[in-house]
């Protein structure tokens, strides 16, 4: 998929940095404020797709904010709170927020949703395309050129958690987060997968997968 731009607005550090893992782990790019204040210019030169959005905020609470979003930028809200009665749910969505999410939340479903949100927006692609390589998630197919390249599910979702940082040095404790779930683990396993992706792309054509020496690797055309 092609990353979305996801802000989020959430003062507790803990369900913030959580939520910032998630998002950033699942391929999006984040912006991760504490409070509101900067939500007009955040807006203007982040250009987020998404805003996930806390109630209970200091300063300006959620509702307002929800309101300024609204205003200013077509960007989709997911409402984050503790608050689970029916009435501020029925006010976010009354207000023009598309989903609402109640604290405690399980990480991997606000991922799932923020995913869907963009998806109805036509904001997710499935695919990524670096040179002549098409990567579908999704659908699990990769061509390159016109021909059609297999791949075990792990390769896939090594490929395409590199194809979603495009351009981008990722290291391996990164690709072992994403595709296993977990870093302190074998780094020799990604090599493994790496190299066997590595193969098979070349199979045909000219490299994509470079390692970056003691850094990480990157898909990106060229060798620059």
């Amino acid at each position: 998929m092609q990353p979305g731009r996801i802000l989020v607005i959430e003062d507790a550090e803990a369900i913030r940095v959580a939520v910032e893992s998630g998002l950033t782990t699942a391929g999006h790019e984040v912006l991760s404020r504490a409070h509101g204040q900067l939500l007009e210019q955040d807006l203007a030169q982040f250009r987020p797709d998404v805003v996930v959005l806390d109630i209970m905020l200091p300063g300006r609470d959620g509702f307002t904010l929800l309101e300024t979003t609204r205003a200013r930028s077509g960007a989709g809200v997911l409402m984050l709170t503790a608050r689970d009665g029916i009435e501020d749910r029925l006010r976010g969505l009354r207000a023009g927020s598309d989903d609402y999410v109640v604290k405690p939340f399980d990480l991997d479903e606000l991922v799932a949703r923020v995913d869907a949100l963009l998806r109805r927006m036509g904001r997710l692609r499935t695919s990524t395309t670096i040179g002549d390589l098409v990567v579908n998630a999704e659908s699990g197919e990769v061509r390159r050129g016109d021909a059609t390249i297999a791949l075990t599910v792990t390769e896939l979702k090594v490929l395409a958690y590199l194809a979603v940082h495009r351009d981008r040095v990722v290291t391996k404790a990164q690709i072992l987060a994403a595709v296993w779930g977990y870093e302190d683990y074998d780094p020799n396993l990604v090599e493994v997968y790496v190299s066997a992706v590595r193969r098979k792309l070349e199979a045909h054509g000219p490299r994509l997968l470079h390692t970056v020496r003691g850094l990480g690797y990157t898909l990106r055309v060229g060798d620059r």
